[in-house]
Parts: C-alpha cells; sequence; structure tokens
C-alpha cells in the first residue's frame, strides 16, 4: 500500500521514521489557510487536515496522511508569523500563560476519510528581553505555528506540558500511529533513535 505524506514539514517526515513509517512520496498541497470568519481553533485544524488531505491527488488504493497543526491562545489562532515582529507579539502573548496546541489529522484512502485531533495544554515562559531577541535571532521561530519550536531552543521556555509532545512538534504519534494502523497500512515501529 502506497503512502504520500500531503506536507512538506520535515519535522512530520522525522516524526514518522521514529515509527519506522518512509512515506513513498511527498506532496505538499497548496489550499487557502486563511481562518473562516468565527472558526474556533480545534474546528480549523480539522477542517484544513481534511481539505489537505483532498487536495493532494492519487489513485483510489494510495493513502494520503495530512495534518495542520495550531497554536490557540484561547480562541485566537497564530499560525506561523510573518515576520520577526509577529513572532515576537506571539511570544509575548504567550508568555507566562496557558495555551492549547491543536492538530488535525487525517488519512484519505478514496473518497474515505479518518480523521482525529489531539490537543496538548503548554506553559511557556514570559520571556526577558534577551531571551525574545535571541530566540528571534536564532530565526528557530520561522515556519513555527506560534512562533516557537518545543523540540529545538524553545524547549528552554516550556517549564510544564500536559498531554502529546509529538503534537506540539506537529504530528501526534500515537494517534496517526493508531490511524494507519486501522487503514490497514503497516506501521513497522522500527524508526531512527531520537
Amino acid at each position: 500500500m502506497r503512502l504520500i505524506l500531503g506536507s512538506g514539514s520535515p519535522r512530520r517526515r522525522e516524526l514518522l521514521a521514529r515509527i519506522g513509517v518512509v512515506p513513498d512520496a511527498i506532496q505538499p498541497p497548496d489550499i487557502d489557510e486563511t481562518p473562516m470568519a468565527g472558526e474556533d481553533p480545534r474546528r480549523y485544524a480539522q477542517r484544513l487536515s481534511v481539505e489537505k488531505a483532498r487536495a493532494v491527488a492519487a489513485d483510489a488504493d494510495t493513502l494520503i496522511l495530512s495534518a495542520d497543526t495550531v497554536v490557540a491562545a484561547g480562541r485566537r489562532i497564530l499560525g506561523k508569523p510573518a515576520d520577526a515582529a509577529e513572532a515576537a507579539e506571539f511570544l509575548m502573548l504567550l508568555g507566562g500563560r496557558r495555551h492549547r496546541v491543536i492538530t488535525g489529522v487525517a488519512l484519505r484512502r478514496g473518497d474515505r476519510i479518518w480523521q482525529r485531533d489531539v490537543v496538548t495544554a503548554v506553559k511557556l515562559k514570559r520571556l526577558s528581553d534577551t531571551e525574545l531577541s535571541a530566540y528571534l535571532r536564532s530565526g528557530e521561530w520561522q515556519g513555527k505555528a506560534g512562533g516557537y519550536a518545543i523540540q529545538g531552543i524553545g524547549s528552554a521556555f516550556v517549564p510544564w506540558i500536559s498531554g502529546s509532545y509529538t503534537n506540539v512538534v506537529g504530528l501526534p504519534l500515537t494517534e496517526t500511529a493508531a490511524l494507519l494502523t486501522g487503514a490497514g497500512y503497516p506501521v513497522p515501529y522500527e524508526g531512527e533513535a531520537a
């Protein structure tokens, strides 16, 4: 059975490799990721994961795996910051409080779609001016929902997490493996060590 990863995220490829899953192809879909008026963060992540899976062209026997991760400060959706100023705004907003990281995961074969979403609570410490400036200079915030990467330098700013760590990185492995197995895709669990 062929598997296409409908995502260009290197973190998602790395996470899949940890459980021995290597996609046959990578086809990042090109969809409009603008939130709908009044759309809450969880529904947004669910909708985008399904839209991404549907946007990848494949034959009826091929599995398409896609995901969308968002950071939610209350009902506000924090996507990938456009620039360093927006990253600083996100980090100051999140500092000293808990927020949610939500990933919608969708798996499609033909017209059938399996979908899960996972929510992890995270607390980011309040960053000093020195920490914020250094983090912005690092560039690690680029392309990261909420403007930080828990798997990198950003881990030094996270004193508390409740839920799936791999969800915060970008793909909840427990739920993703269950979706793949449920669809008949063999997950070998013989991957690369972290």
